[in-house]
């Protein structure tokens, strides 16, 4: 009795998530409308921030300098306390494309109680580019890489579409072993829990956004408070489309042109990606933890072990596990690897699954949300 109500309990829910989850899984390329004469120019500042990122930094400023974009655009580095070569690599790029007069570098003052890094660094761009006027802001991670038509797009969507944010999940690096079995699963379970079609619905209350990619409304953002809303916020990016969504309107889509430079040597690096903000996700809850868990072994899990077991509930198994399988497969497509990645699904749930316990554990220990030398995230929580 047991086997068979796990194996209709499984089977039905990757039923629901391919018919009534607003196929997530499809991983869409929707382009924006063409720019054309009836867009009216805007002004874009965009507000990088960087910590130690001297070995990417100028791929990334570079890519925003030489944007084809009929509007203004100005770029604000904000150095957050770097102790290597960050700020003159930025300042090097844009002398060597001559765009010097389009980079202000940024110098973030001591992060203050209360504040995540990031969202103070991007508090302080946004000061920094008061004076510049934008229509837009493009908040963009300095280890990011924008195709040259990335930005008129954006804003092309925004503008046709009343969109107040509009955001695009980078490509991550994928090119190892080790990433081609983890990152293609990362985006997987990212619009799993946040489908795209329910974020662009104003009716509905699913908000996110992909942090390295955002442009937001001038006004949108002074209407939700400014980054002064999510001060203490770790996973600040859907944090902000919260805010935003809350008397606005959002599109988010995986991105054709936006990629990471930020490789994975290992599956350590990748662990410790998942780890930082997981339990921050579960609101520090061990119940939430202890649900999440059960529902991921309930879904990822019982589908092979079920099918290995024999008998009729084997059928409701090898069902839940093709299933899984198919809707996995586009995500594979977009990360260009192999179908035979697919089946594997459930043991990369499980590496998954260790890395939100081992969030609950860093965070117990006072060594959550670590990034850059920063412990952010802790028990009793630093942000409180």
């Amino acid at each position: 009795m047991i086997r068979a109500a796990l194996g209709i309990a499984s089977l039905s829910i990757w039923l629901y998530l391919l018919a009534g989850r607003g196929g997530f899984w499809r991983m869409r390329l929707e382009r924006a409308a063409a720019p054309n004469e009836a867009i009216p120019a805007r002004a874009v500042a965009a507000v990088v921030p960087a910590r130690n990122e001297a070995d990417v930094v100028g791929r990334a400023v570079s890519s925003l300098l030489t944007q084809d974009f009929a509007g203004r655009l100005h770029v604000f580095l904000v150095d957050d306390d770097s102790s290597d070569d960050t700020a003159q690599v930025a300042r090097r790029a844009a002398e060597e494309i001559g765009a010097t007069d389009r980079l202000t570098i940024v110098r973030a003052r001591p992060l203050p109680a209360g504040w995540t890094g990031k969202v103070w660094a991007q508090a302080e761009g946004l000061r920094a580019a008061e004076p510049f006027l934008a229509d837009y802001f493009l908040l963009a991670d300095a280890d990011i890489v924008h195709g040259p038509r990335v930005l008129a797009e954006l804003v092309a969507r925004a503008e046709t579409g009343g969109y107040d944010l509009v955001t695009l999940m980078a490509r991550l690096s994928c090119t190892t072993p080790v990433e081609r079995a983890l990152i293609p699963a990362f985006v997987f379970f990212f619009f799993m829990l946040y489908p795209p079609a329910w974020v662009a619905r104003r009716e509905r209350r699913t908000a996110a956004a992909a942090g390295g990619c955002m442009l937001v409304r001038r006004d949108a953002l002074e209407r939700a408070g400014g980054m002064a809303a999510i001060r203490g916020e770790l996973i600040d990016d859907c944090a902000l489309a919260r805010a935003i969504k809350k008397d606005g309107s959002i599109w988010l889509g995986p991105a054709d042109d936006v990629r990471s430079l930020r490789p994975y040597s290992g599956w350590r690096e990748i662990g410790s990606m998942i780890s930082r903000t997981a339990f921050r996700q579960l609101r520090h809850s061990t119940l939430l933890l202890a649900a999440t868990l059960a529902g991921m072994v309930l879904t990822f899990l019982a589908p092979p072990l079920l099918a290995a077991a024999g008998g009729w509930p084997a059928l409701c198994g090898a069902g839940a596990w093709l299933l899984m399988s198919l809707a996995y497969w586009p995500a594979l497509r977009y990360y260009r690897c192999s179908p035979l990645w697919a089946p594997l699904l459930p043991l990369i749930a499980a590496f998954y699954m260790g890395a939100t316990i081992y969030s609950a554990v860093l965070y117990w220990r006072g060594a959550g949300g670590q990034w850059k030398g920063r412990v952010q995230d802790s028990f009793p929580d630093p942000g409180l």
